[in-house]
């Protein structure tokens, strides 16, 4: 057991290792790519940042819906998204003012907030989702994600339209000589960053350093809480599951906001939020198939305190600033305490009796 306790303290290690510097290699790599490809970060990150993201929540979904009850498809949607917004872009608000632009505040969010009643009222009704409502679900993902590139292309085309000015570079331009192996390296890693080839490779490799990161810190915590510490199961996936299959949106985004990439930041929440509701619970919903996707009244409590998330960054972002600022990424923090004092209170009473 000792052995077994010291492994899974260092794969523990391992995982957040891998999650960091896999967050840096993905933020480089997918800033790099919407630089080259003329388009806002933002869009980078609502689409395919966001949907790399939600590999966690995608592969739970599948093996859940193929292979078990689907009963932890709802709950790990709407827990995810509640983590998202409450910790993930609290954090991140509290690291730095997060710019929300117009498309975002009168497109993006709104979306959100609609799929987000229409994921509560068609899990509502019946008590399960049907194969039909997954379907739609999937068709609003296609038609937003379609919206997306349709704006990215036009952003492109507009910069290339506006791009009437060469840069030429300074014939005496004086060149620091870069001493120590470090250094050198990261020349050298910057250097390679000017080319397309290496952008690809580091955003595919940090996003896999972020998905196999989270899954080490999942399994090696849940082995140390339950086996260890001897914590309640259910306990532990409301904290630990639900927390480490949002890791890959904690890491990418505080990540991006330090580098000050906010469009990442931002897009990767929203994006990723959107395409819980809509990809992961239209894919849940499809591979249930005649059983339907049980949707429980615990999942209705979720469903609403995600919703109400949804409306609070909508709310947030149409201040005089139009960002969200430092307090509103603390009230964000308040409010997932709130949330997960109600759900843990609540469960202990439902334990009493």
């Amino acid at each position: 057991m000792a052995g077994l306790a010291v492994l899974n303290v260092f794969l523990l290690i391992l995982g957040f290792v891998l999650l960091v510097k896999g967050a840096d290699f993905f933020v480089d790599g997918a800033s790099g790519i919407a630089k080259k490809l003329k388009v806002s970060t933002f869009i980078i990150g609502v689409t395919v940042v966001a949907l790399g993201t939600s590999a966690p929540e995608t592969a739970v979904t599948i093996v859940d819906a193929v292979g078990g009850s689907g009963d932890l498809i709802v709950g790990n949607i709407l827990g995810s998204n509640v983590m998202n917004i409450f910790l993930i872009l609290g954090i991140s608000a509290v690291v730095c003012n997060l710019p929300v632009d117009k498309s975002t505040r009168f497109v993006d969010l709104p979306f959100l907030i609609l799929v987000s009643v229409l994921f509560v009222v068609f899990g509502f009704i019946g008590g399960t989702f049907e194969w039909w409502e997954g379907l739609i679900l999937i068709l609003l993902y296609f038609a937003f994600m379609v919206y997306n590139v349709m704006l990215a292309l036009k952003q492109s085309k507009l910069s290339l339209e506006q791009a009437t000015a060469v840069s030429v570079a300074d014939p005496d331009e004086i060149h620091v000589e870069v001493k120590g192996w470090y250094a050198k390296l990261k020349k050298g890693y910057e250097d390679l960053k000017e080319k397309v080839w290496f952008l690809i490779v580091i955003t595919i490799v940090g996003l896999g350093m972020v998905v196999g990161g989270a899954q080490l810190v999942v399994d090696s915590a849940e082995f140390i809480a339950v086996d260890l510490i001897k914590l309640n199961p259910e306990i532990v996936a409301l904290t630990v599951v639900a927390f480490g299959t949002s890791l890959p949106e904690l890491v990418t985004s505080v990540s991006a906001a330090r580098k000050g990439d906010v469009g990442i930041a931002t897009g990767n929440i929203i994006g990723s939020n959107i395409a819980n509701i809509l990809f992961i619970g239209g894919i849940g919903a499809l591979c249930t198939g005649a059983n339907g996707l049980p949707f429980s009244t615990e999942g209705l409590v979720s469903g609403l305190v995600a919703l109400f998330a949804a409306v609070l960054i909508f709310v947030c972002s149409l201040g005089k600033t139009k960002s969200l600022t430092r307090i509103a990424g603390i009230i964000m923090l308040v409010c997932l305490v709130c949330y997960y004092g109600f759900v843990f209170l609540n469960y202990y009473s439902l334990k009493l009796y």
